[in-house]
Order: C-alpha cells, then sequence, then structure tokens
C-alpha cells in the first residue's frame, strides 16, 4: 500500500488519513488509475506451465487494465488521403482493428488474431485489407480459448477474434470497412541478426520441409528462409540465439521433423566510407534492337546518419529522360543487397546522379538499371567498405558478489558497460555487447555467478567492426 500510495496521489491522501479504513475497493480504483497512466506496473507470480497463479492474472486484467472506452481515441491515417483519423473505441464507430498475429491451425487453416479497435464485424460482413486494398467477406469468427475455439457471430470494439479465410493477411495488417481505409499503426519487426544453416536428417522430410519453413515465416515475420547462393545451404535467420532454439524445436515437436544445424552466424553489414564519382556506360548489340545506358555518378556514405539509399537526381537538361531515372535508383537500391566487400548489405548509401546520355533506339529503362549494378560493383571497392556488426543491448542481474566477474566478462566480450543499477538487493548492469561475442553467453554467465543470474538481450544498433577483428573476418 506504501508503494501505491507513491503511485497514486488520491490514495495517497487515504493513507495518510488515519481515520479512513481502506477498503479493497480503494485498492482496486488505485490500482487501476496507476495503471491507465502508467506510473505503475502490477506484477503477479504464478506457472503457466504448472497452472498455478493463470486465474489471479485473468481477474486482475479484468480489474486493473483499462475497459477500452476508457482509453483515448485510437489514432490512424486515411489511406488515401494520409490525413490523421481519430475513432472513438465504441460499437457505433466505423470499423477498424488489427492482425496482430497469423497462425496455421492443423484443422482451420490460416487464422488471422485480429484485435478490434472501433466498431464491430459480424459474420458474412465485407471488410477490406488496408495494405492489399482487396475486399474480402468474413466466413467465421471465432473467440480463442487456449487451444479451444468457439465460434462467434459478432466482434466489437476491445475483442480479441480470430478470423479464418483470409489468404493474404500478414502480421501488422490493418482491417477496416469498405467505405474508409484507415491505417492504424502497424507492427515494427525487427532485422534477424543471426542465422544458421539447416537442413532435414532424412531425405523423406525434404518435400514437407520446405511448406514447414514457408508456414513459420507466415507465422513469425521476424524469422527468414533463403539459399546461400554459393553453397545451396537453407539458412534461418532470427533475431538471437534462442529464437532460433525455439524455431527449431517446434518444427521437430509441431511438424515431427528433426534437423540438423550449423553453428550461428552473425548478420553482417557494410558501409562505404569515402564517396568517389564514376562513370559507367553499357553498350551491346544483339543484331536487332540493343542496349545503351550512359551514367556518370557520385557514390559514397549518407551525411545525415539515415538508413537505407539516398538518391538525389541532379540531371539537367533531360540529358536521361525522367522515365528512366527511377530504374537507376532501382538498380543501385537492388545493388545494395550485396555489398562490394564480402557480399553483406549495405546499412546505407549515398547515390548522386550527375550526368549520362541515351540513344533514341537502344536506350530502354532496364538498360539503366542494369548499369546502375555494373557501376556499383565497379566502384564500390574503391569507396573503402567496411564491415559493421549488430551490437546488443544487454541487461544482467545478478547479486553483488559477482560484480566483478560480470564486469570483467563483458570488458572481455569487447562489451561496453553503460550503467550498473541496484534493485530490491540485486545488481542490474545495461551494456552494449557485439552479437558475434554473446554465442552461449546465457550458459557462461551461469557458470560464472553459480546460476544467481539472469540475462536479456535486444538488438540496439549496428557498428562498425574494429579492424583487428575485421581482417579475421575478410577473406
Amino acid at each position: 500500500m506504501e508503494t501505491l500510495a507513491e503511485s497514486d496521489e488520491q490514495f495517497f491522501e487515504y493513507f495518510l488519513d488515519s481515520e479512513t479504513k481502506i477498503s479493497e475497493e480503494m485498492i482496486t480504483e488505485a490500482i487501476k488509475r496507476a495503471c491507465l497512466s502508467g506510473n505503475s506496473v502490477p506484477v503477479l507470480c504464478g506457472s503457466a506451465f504448472k497452472n498455478k497463479g493463470v486465474q489471479p492474472l485473468l481477474d486482475a486484467i479484468v480489474s486493473y487494465l483499462p475497459a477500452p472506452d476508457q482509453l483515448p481515441s485510437v489514432k490512424g491515417k486515411d489511406a488515401k488521403t494520409e490525413e490523421t483519423v481519430e475513432l472513438e473505441r465504441n460499437e457505433e464507430e466505423m470499423f477498424s482493428g488489427l492482425v496482430f498475429k497469423v497462425v496455421i491451425d492443423k484443422h482451420m487453416g490460416k487464422l488471422s488474431m485480429l484485435r478490434i479497435y472501433s466498431g464491430s464485424i459480424q459474420s458474412g460482413d465485407t471488410v477490406q485489407n488496408v495494405r492489399t486494398g482487396e475486399s474480402f467477406r468474413i466466413s467465421r469468427i471465432l473467440q480463442m480459448q487456449s487451444d479451444k475455439t468457439i465460434t462467434v457471430e459478432e466482434g466489437k470494439a476491445g475483442d480479441i477474434v480470430a478470423l479464418t479465410g483470409i489468404k493474404d493477411a500478414r502480421t501488422g495488417d490493418s482491417l477496416s470497412s469498405v467505405e474508409r481505409a484507415v491505417l492504424l499503426e502497424s507492427i515494427t519487426i525487427p532485422a534477424p541478426v543471426i542465422r544458421v544453416s539447416i537442413e532435414p536428417k532424412t531425405n523423406a522430410d525434404e518435400k514437407s520441409f520446405g511448406l514447414v519453413l514457408a508456414k513459420i515465416q507466415e507465422e513469425d515475420p521476424s524469422l527468414v528462409v533463403e539459399r546461400d547462393r554459393q553453397t545451396g545451404e537453407t539458412l534461418l535467420s532470427g533475431l538471437g540465439e534462442l529464437h532460433l532454439e525455439v524455431t527449431l524445436e517446434k518444427i521437430r515437436l509441431n511438424h515431427g521433423i528433426e534437423i540438423n544445424q550449423g553453428k550461428p552466424k552473425v548478420s553482417y553489414k557494410e558501409i562505404l566510407t569515402e564517396t568517389r564519382t564514376h562513370r559507367e556506360k553499357l553498350v551491346k548489340q544483339n543484331g536487332g534492337s540493343g542496349q545503351f545506358a550512359d551514367i556518370m555518378f557520385e557514390i559514397g556514405p549518407r551525411n545525415d546518419g539515415g538508413i537505407g539509399l539516398e538518391f538525389i537526381n541532379q540531371i539537367k537538361g533531360g540529358v536521361i529522360p525522367n522515365e528512366f531515372v527511377p530504374s537507376v535508383e532501382k538498380g543501385f537500391r537492388e545493388a545494395m543487397e550485396n555489398g562490394a566487400l564480402q557480399g553483406y548489405p549495405l546499412e546505407s548509401m549515398k547515390v548522386t546522379l550527375l550526368d549520362g546520355s541515351t540513344h533514341s533506339n537502344d536506350s530502354h529503362a532496364q538498360d539503366f538499371e542494369m548499369a546502375a549494378r555494373d557501376g556499383f560493383r565497379e566502384i564500390g571497392k574503391s569507396c573503402k567498405p567496411k564491415l559493421m556488426e549488430p551490437i546488443m543491448k544487454v541487461e544482467i542481474q545478478t547479486i553483488e558478489d559477482y560484480t566483478g566477474v560480470v564486469t570483467a566478462d563483458i570488458n572481455k566480450r569487447r562489451g561496453i558497460i553503460i550503467s550498473i543499477d541496484e534493485k530490491s538487493g540485486r545488481k542490474i548492469f545495461t551494456a552494449e555487447v557485439p552479437l558475434a561475442s554473446t554465442f552461449g553467453y546465457i550458459s557462461d554467465l551461469r557458470t560464472l555467478t553459480s546460476g544467481r543470474a539472469s540475462i536479456s538481450m535486444k538488438l540496439s544498433h549496428y557498428a562498425l567492426v574494429p579492424d583487428f577483428i575485421a581482417n579475421t573476418l575478410v577473406t
């Protein structure tokens, strides 16, 4: 109650007044206000695996968390005009909802988990997917209760339901009424930073292996499956060691496929460090209509610290017609997928198109696209490309006795300690550690601290690989 009094002004007055008898209802209302303001987060103990504490948790959700109509109106964007749209969180409002997860069910096929923010939907209604612009009819609305499903006729603001039969739905898609397409804030999916090569243990599983990988990608968009062009290996990329371990375990348990896996590899990126000017000419004659493209460009690092391609068109006098300029940009954008140093993707790049020429008969859009790709390959290494590695934000909690060994271990892993705080008698270390140094970190940390430490990691940013490390990586 003392902690609650610090979080809620109204309850603080009750707490100080010795004549006021504090009731259970007062405590519940105070926790509810603290949750709504974001000042406090109630923590309940339990184990979902052993079915302990689940019921009190559900009761707490009902008692403490705000109902939809107690929250401010939801903000979205009109998909056509891009104007901000405010929708009231009630049944009378126009329908809007967000697909927050896609699940492939053995019996019912693809289920799109939908949170309804405003309005209501019924079986037979027609709604649209704002991303694709396509409309579809809702065949069934399901209420999920663990592994059981209950068919319901209606879903309304605040409900979480599952829809069947939406073929092209992805995590983060906005669904809205056909009359007005409203785009809600999408879910940001972080880029994968670690990958492993995988293959089925038996040839018999080879056919179903590809289908299973397609399913897990649909369910979890933060996973990426690709084939290595040089080795022919299937590579699975994810957000960390644990993420990949859990995914491979799910494939084994849910689909019965045993998998051989290689050692984890870091997903490096590249960046250009110097600016160069280059002219690239593509001239080919094939008997009939030939190929011709001529571009002069300046290429190098971005000055604004942004991500991706910064493309500046400085063509004057129409020496390259406007319809060919997007093809040049597309060519450079595609070229960024394979860097000049070791073929890793480029994090960022700046290209200024300065000059060029065309042929009245032989110039086509794809010629300029090809010239941009060839030009990048030709000049890329002269721009002194360098490797960049993912840096993880690491939080370690342990007791004070192990402060020294944890600090020494972080330094050994090329990590930088950002802060050391204390909470409830435990030391909390916040550090930035290169992903390449974190493989096996969890088990190592448990050994160092006799099992009295916990660790969490997430991607922070990409940073240049030190030269003494880069020299061992670049072949």
